[in-house]
């Protein structure tokens, strides 16, 4: 299960009435953070969430609007009592740049470390249990979407396991997928399960040209959240110039990637009502929310 917060769904730059784009997401008692625009840290505590378990940062690219606010919320970390390693992920050749960041918060009660992830391909990494993996986008710098996967156990059958008279010490193993011998025969996972579960998937993607990459990157995310800078298709054109998708755009990808729901973010600052295209984009992908800044959901 994932708790989803969506702190702020601007783009460019920070607004009175709108923080700067992000994903904060809570998983067994720890938190994982996408991109860190200016305030980050303020936008957080607005919500409720909890700078002192945060363990995991991904960078999606270096413009400022994604990583100005990280000196900020590594000293806010801080100051909320975090001690254990904070792990900072970023597309290749972008850690230069989030060291020259942190030299004005060069004594922080914590490690933190930074891992460069591979642009010309899919880079997979683990956080918790959770799998995660990372798409190369088409931005003008070296840019990365991301989705978080948990596999989840398959439906355990007592009766099955009852009627091969499998000892109740070693269910919980096979359950597991381990393996058992009992009266010469060997056991698996198969053998005691009714149906397997699909993982829960959450996918997260801003700044980019449209591709269908995406879709195939997204599919069947139960959460998509996607980059849409305008609510009228007049601005695909500019968009494209400057490698951002409008909201129809990622509808269409939210539809062909058959994801369970949409959230649209990284809105432009010249955008003030996003919820005004909302019946439109409904009419591309139905479930799509054009999200605000505080935006929750429980993925379960």
């Amino acid at each position: 299960m994932f708790n989803v917060t969506l702190p702020g769904t601007g783009g460019m730059l920070p607004l009175p009435s709108r923080f700067l784009t992000g994903l904060f997401v809570t998983h067994n008692g720890s938190a994982l953070l996408i991109d860190c625009g200016e305030g980050m840290q303020i936008a957080l505590a607005k919500w409720g969430c909890k700078l002192a378990h945060l363990d995991i940062i991904l960078i999606t690219h270096i413009h400022a609007d994604h990583t100005a606010g990280l000196p900020g919320l590594l000293l806010s970390a801080g100051n909320y009592g975090k001690t254990s390693p904070l792990d900072i992920y970023c597309p290749e050749g972008a850690g230069d740049s989030l060291k020259k960041l942190m030299c004005i918060c060069p004594e922080i009660p914590f490690e933190v470390r930074i891992c460069e992830l591979s642009v010309s391909g899919g880079s997979h990494i683990m956080w918790n249990d959770i799998e995660i993996n990372s798409l190369p986008l088409m931005h003008r710098v070296n840019c990365l979407g991301y989705s978080l996967c948990e596999k989840r156990l398959p439906v355990f059958d007592p009766k099955k396991a009852d009627k091969l008279g499998i000892p109740p010490k070693m269910r919980k193993l096979l359950h597991s997928g381990g393996t058992a011998e009992i009266g010469g025969k060997i056991y698996t996972q198969s053998d005691v399960v009714s149906e397997y579960r699909r993982p829960l998937k959450i996918t997260y993607v801003t700044d980019t040209l449209y591709f269908d990459g995406v879709a195939e990157f997204a599919k069947k995310s139960d959460l998509f959240i996607c980059e849409g800078m305008y609510g009228d298709d007049e601005y695909i054109p500019k968009m494209a110039e400057k490698r951002h998708m409008v909201f129809s755009q990622a509808a269409r990808l939210a539809a062909a990637a058959d994801v369970g729901e949409l959230w649209l973010t990284h809105y432009s600052p010249a955008l003030p009502e996003p919820a005004e295209y909302e019946e439109f984009v409904r009419g591309i992908f139905e479930n799509t929310v054009v999200s605000a800044d505080g935006q929750k959901r429980e993925v379960r």
